[in-house]
């Protein structure tokens, strides 16, 4: 689906506008120069914008829409369909409409109930370990460490402004010189830190000596993640006043949460170090995000190339908006982040119709599909294997699948498209969330119903699905 055909919501957006203006709705219609009852209308999001109101926002209040045209209200209802998948709910029918206008009108109210999951989730973990005693302190009910970070860079749209400048800004100064910044960022350890870098054998990717003042890394490790490691410590070094300030503003739980959030704080001034925002986000769109060239151009794996596809949003600069997956063979997720309106399962596997789990059998090409959702997106999905390097003949090699896509509205400028037929969506995969709360009927590779259908069995017939979805 076209992102142009699409109506925008914004009740809740344009009320906190007006609210944190001191306007009334008669006033701001004044400016918008609308009537009262309109505002009123869009505020309750009984109207969506218009054109003309849009352009009153922007040109009176310098309204950004980039947040509204990813429809976060979108985003955030297919998060409460997600949670509303968990069997506690099993008797409890919320239709769809009824998550969006929760989504809509309530984000605040939305965003406690969210919250308040999560922290029964853990708590629900906690009293499963029955081999440990339960903890009688608050901190018992906080949200799981990876979660909370995994969560807090959500809401930023996986971006983190002044991170990203202070590690354009040093990237910078590795280029001025014209020498490989393998070599530059080794002087400068030394130079800056007295930081010796040593490469040779080890289990590590990386290992800092404070008292010898020693930076080992793995010689086993492409140049590319020796770079990525080497910025990881400078990052950790030279950063460290403003992680702590991120840190405090982020609120976390616990003392886990924080330092978890330290180390992607680190990892996060890494590949913004090896891609600068400026010069990648412009030879991305240049050269139409062709990951394999962009990978070559900039020294780096396909995987960093694809995660910061994912963090472009830099107000006034953003790319095109990406989803990102990695997963293990197990089919675990182990990184993954959406600035779109993709939405990853909290429950149970993903959909195996989704592309990620074919690249396996891969050999490590880059795979195309055209997705589209039960919500009527689009996507252009792209994914690939990898396999990081053994240490020794007895180690099994760790190989992994990547994920990267984007809506088809976007598809134009992605090089991967050029010879898809992105016109005629009847051809697109029909792929879901998970088989718990997709609803799609007739699906022969369906491994569980949807918790919102009832299902009835035809004792004179066996299918691939042994069960049908009564209507």
């Amino acid at each position: 689906m076209a992102e142009g055909a699409r109506k925008i919501f914004a009740g809740a957006h344009v009320r906190n506008l007006r609210q944190n203006r001191s306007l009334t709705q008669a006033e701001l219609a004044r400016k918008l120069g609308i009537s009262t009852s309109y505002v009123n209308q869009i505020e309750s999001n009984q109207r969506s914008l218009s054109a003309a109101v849009i352009l009153g926002l922007v040109d009176q209040f310098d309204f950004d829409l980039s947040g509204l045209i990813l429809d976060d209200s979108g985003k955030v209802a297919i998060e409460l369909q997600d949670v509303l998948s968990d069997p506690i709910f099993a008797d409890m029918k919320v239709l769809g409409q009824e998550l969006k206008v929760a989504a809509n009108n309530t984000p605040n109210l939305t965003e406690a109930f969210l919250h308040l999951y999560k922290v029964f989730q853990s708590t629900r973990v906690q009293l499963g370990q029955v081999d440990s005693a339960l903890p009688s302190n608050e901190t018992s009910f906080a949200p799981l460490p990876y979660e909370e970070v995994r969560d807090y860079f959500h809401r930023k749209d996986n971006y983190i402004d002044e991170l990203d400048r202070a590690a354009e800004r040093f990237s910078d100064t590795l280029e001025k010189s014209g020498s490989d910044r393998l070599d530059e960022i080794t002087a400068h350890l030394g130079e800056a830190h007295r930081v010796n870098v040593s490469v040779g054998q080890g289990a590590s990717l990386r290992s800092f000596s404070a008292a010898s003042r020693t930076l080992y890394l793995n010689a086993a490790s492409s140049r590319a993640t020796q770079l990525f490691q080497m910025a990881y410590q400078v990052g950790l070094l030279e950063q460290s006043a403003l992680m702590e300030t991120l840190l405090e503003d982020a609120g976390f739980h616990t003392a886990d949460a924080r330092e978890v959030c330290r180390m992607t704080f680190a990892n996060y001034f890494a590949g913004a170090v090896v891609l600068p925002y400026t010069r990648f986000a412009g030879r991305a769109n240049t050269l139409r995000h062709d990951i394999d060239r962009l990978a070559l151009e900039f020294g780096a794996s396909r995987e960093q190339v694809c995660h910061r596809l994912s963090m472009l949003q830099r107000p006034g600069q953003k790319g095109v908006p990406f989803f990102f997956v990695r997963i293990d063979r197990a089919g675990t997720v182990t990184k993954r982040h959406s600035a779109t309106s993709f939405q990853f399962t909290r429950f149970g596997g993903s959909c195996p119709l989704w592309n990620v789990h074919q690249a396996f059998e891969s050999n490590q090409d880059i795979l195309r599909q055209l997705a589209i959702t039960p919500d009527g997106i689009g996507y252009l999905c792209l994914a690939f294997a990898k396999s990081e390097p053994r240490s020794s003949a007895t180690d099994m090699p760790r190989k992994y699948a990547i994920g990267l896509g984007c809506e088809i509205s976007h598809a134009n400028r992605i090089v991967y498209a050029d010879t898809l037929d992105t016109s005629d969506t009847t051809r697109f995969d029909p792929i879901g969330t998970s088989c718990r709360i997709c609803e799609r009927a007739g699906c022969s590779h369906r491994s569980v119903p949807p918790i919102a259908r009832r299902i009835r069995i035809d004792h004179n017939a066996r299918r691939p699905v042994p069960f049908d979805l009564e209507s």
